[in-house]
């Protein structure tokens, strides 16, 4: 993987959705307002200072990580000051704050036969802390990476899958309801590498994650799967990037969501960027929202941007409905129970795409929360 300087700031008038400001220094970055594009949706006041640099006392979580096979984990490494800078403010205030790197590695030429589990769980304070997870050339591994307990927690993950390696890697967002979690999420993609990011998000008071990728080389594939629920005062924010500045790429983003109770509020952004020279590139993206209640509300944005007719395919679409009543009434008239019949098309809604998911680990997890949050379970 290619190096970039420390600072990459643009100061040339925006001219797509690409970030504008790439940097590991937090003073590149302006102070927030709250009307910025990337901003507008996120309520600032509940962010408890990761936006400002204003914060209490730190408490560092808990890392684990289990079930390595053929995989190894660091869990104090060096930081490496020549990465990619950041594109968002809270995440490059994270890097600032943090003394060392996590690192899983998947060794060359080696298939992970077991699962990978890392947990990340908070000790009731303030904590930063960065990821990496390095897929080495035709590496393969399932990755999954289980955020819990209760913390103000801005956590970056960096992904970087080498020439024809193979990963799928779940990050769970499940914390505790007063839970506030910011975090930046970065593919990298070699020649012919595939990487399947998957974000489950249930939990916490405020999540804003910013899954993104980057193509390195011609023929990489990225698949990006969400679901997310969102419980009454609960916000839950995604926004995506894929950049697509390689030649014969391809990009799946699937994400689904539910909201239910007063004050839910979701947020789905899905920028995709083909470049002038990315021929050949494959594209598609799709947002889906079901309102289960009043006082809910889900906003969705897909952009698509294209600098080059020379594509094999490109669209996207969104929808937001809310809870069919003729649906809830045919069941009921067969016997149904009220809260049945609303578990039974919520689980109809996201079964497809927990089938896209495909890791065993996790779905019938994900299915009990469901059914939890549902029934007002935190």
């Amino acid at each position: 993987m290619t190096a970039v300087t420390e600072h990459e700031v643009s100061l040339v008038p925006a001219t797509d959705h690409s970030p504008q400001i790439r940097s590991l220094d937090l003073a590149d970055f302006p102070a927030l307002v709250g009307r910025e594009e990337e901003w507008r949706f996120t309520p600032l006041a509940r962010l408890r200072g990761l936006h400002t640099g204003e914060i209490g006392a730190q408490s560092p979580v808990v890392v684990t990580a289990t079930s390595l096979g053929g995989a190894t984990f660091a869990l104090n490494g060096p930081k490496d000051v020549t990465r990619a800078g950041f594109t968002d403010r809270v995440a490059t205030f994270a890097w600032t704050q943090i003394a060392d790197v996590a690192t899983l590695t998947i060794p060359k030429n080696t298939q992970v036969a077991e699962t990978v589990h890392i947990s990340i769980a908070g000790t009731n304070g303030v904590a930063f802390h960065q990821l990496d997870v390095n897929v080495e050339q035709f590496g393969e591994a399932t990755v999954i990476i289980n955020h819990s307990g209760s913390a103000t927690f801005a956590g970056n993950i960096d992904i970087n899958v080498a020439d024809g390696g193979k990963l799928t890697i779940v990050s769970i967002q499940d914390w505790e309801i007063d839970a506030v979690h910011a975090g930046h999420h970065r593919v990298r993609l070699g020649r012919d590498a595939t990487c399947k990011h998957i974000a489950v998000t249930l939990g916490g008071d405020v999540v804003r994650l910013l899954p993104s990728v980057d193509y390195e080389a011609p023929g990489g594939s990225a698949e990006f799967i969400g679901l997310y629920f969102a419980g009454a005062g609960q916000h839950a924010e995604h926004r995506l990037f894929v950049d697509h500045s390689q030649a014969h790429c391809r990009s799946n983003v699937v994400y689904k969501g539910a909201l239910n109770g007063d004050g839910a509020h979701t947020v789905w952004i899905g920028d995709v960027l083909i470049r002038s020279n990315a021929i050949g590139t494959e594209t598609y993206e799709i947002n889906r929202n079901l309102v289960l209640s009043g006082g809910g509300r889900a906003d969705s944005v897909p952009n698509l941007e294209i600098e080059t007719g020379e594509i094999v395919g490109a669209g996207h679409a969104s929808t937001t409905g809310r809870f069919d009543d003729e649906q809830l009434f045919y069941l009921e008239s067969r016997g149904i129970s009220a809260d049945e019949a609303r578990m039974l098309v919520l689980r109809g809604f996201f079964e497809d795409l927990l089938n896209q998911i495909n890791v065993p680990e996790i779905n019938d997890g994900v299915r009990t929360r469901i059914e939890e949050r549902l029934a007002g379970i935190r």
